[in-house]
């Protein structure tokens, strides 16, 4: 059997494209306080959100942003053929825990913050190939069970370098259907595992921007597309520091976004009012901005044509005490409102 539908290297071009039929995202009290605070359906108060750790909050966060969005879709959990969900803890036990009440099959992921667009693609990808009629793909973190786990705890207290990132609190979560009237999920990037050894845990965009670079111009190779045929081109966590790289990276290719290209890292947040050094960063980030932001700036018409890339460090606490580097790796998807 010949695979058809794959362009070049690293692409696949979907037959069927699935259509997002509806979306949710819930965030933090200082996510809501950024300047997309309009666009997400729940802004916490309290980050604990009435569990005992932080690590329950997230598995919450994450159920109800999925619950949200199955009854904003006009279905229920039981329509629910799969989902494909992951998060930043060990294990993917905030997936795990969060999921396990909804009895919906479940496919748990870990691709860091990658993992939005990686449970996007093999979602799109199970509709197109006929698996499935409605899947969901979702991820979620929260600023102090990652801090818990990857960094200090926060009561340590200890200064942040400006290269820093913040890890958002927030869930997203996309329907996707074999039906509907779009946005569409027409072309998927897979990402590789691109390492200049990068060790900083503080300096996470500097991990993360030759994959993201590397990935982008794959995407162009592969489809033939140019950074005009995107309205918007926009990566997931590498704030100002990462974002600033990939530019720099591309260009030295012959590839200038410039003109296309944010991140969710900088959008979620106002850094000029909100002290998060290089800007946002998690598996919440490039989820609440896709989920709440850009999933309406593309139903509403203001997008038409958008390059989505979750970006991911592949570290552990253990590899970072064993003095490894930090591998990045970057998925891409395309979305757009009408099928060519």
């Amino acid at each position: 059997m010949t695979a058809t539908k794959r362009l070049g290297k690293q692409t696949v071009k979907l037959q069927y494209p699935p259509s997002i039929i509806a979306t949710a995202a819930i965030v933090g009290k200082k996510e809501g306080e950024g300047p997309l605070c309009s666009y997400f359906d729940q802004i916490l108060d309290d980050v604990l959100w009435g569990e005992k750790t932080w690590e329950k909050a997230e598995s919450k966060i994450l159920r109800e942003t999925i619950i949200k969005a199955v009854t904003k879709a006009q279905k229920t959990l039981t329509d629910i053929q799969y989902i494909f969900a992951g998060d930043l803890l060990n294990q993917c036990s905030g997936s795990n825990f969060g999921v396990r009440e909804l009895e919906i099959p479940f496919f748990g992921l870990y691709g860091a913050c990658s993992t939005m667009a990686e449970g996007l693609s093999l979602a799109a990808m199970t509709v197109d190939g006929g698996f499935a009629d409605y899947v969901i793909a979702a991820t979620s973190s929260h600023f102090c069970s990652a801090e818990k786990q990857f960094r200090f705890p926060l009561e340590y207290g200890g200064q942040r370098p400006l290269t820093a990132q913040w890890t958002v609190t927030g869930s997203g979560a996309v329907v996707l259907a074999a039906e509907g009237s779009g946005p569409y999920v027409t072309h998927i990037t897979t990402g590789k595992i691109v390492d200049l050894g990068i060790k900083d845990a503080n300096n996470m965009g500097a991990a993360m921007a030759p994959s993201a670079a590397d990935t982008i111009y794959t995407h162009f190779e592969d489809t033939g597309f140019t950074p005009d045929t995107y309205d918007l081109i926009i990566t997931g966590d590498l704030a100002q520091v990462g974002k600033d790289i990939t530019e720099e990276l591309l260009q030295k290719r012959g590839c200038d976004i410039s003109k296309q290209f944010t991140d969710c890292g900088l959008k979620i947040f106002d850094n000029k009012k909100q002290d998060t050094h290089a800007g946002g960063s998690g598996c919440g980030c490039s989820a609440s901005v896709l989920a709440g932001y850009l999933y309406k700036e593309l139903t509403q018409g203001h997008l038409n044509k958008i390059l989505f890339l979750s970006t991911g460090a592949l570290m552990s606490p253990t590899t970072s005490q064993q003095g490894e580097s930090i591998p990045g790796i970057a998925h891409a998807v395309t979305i757009q409102n009408t099928l060519e």
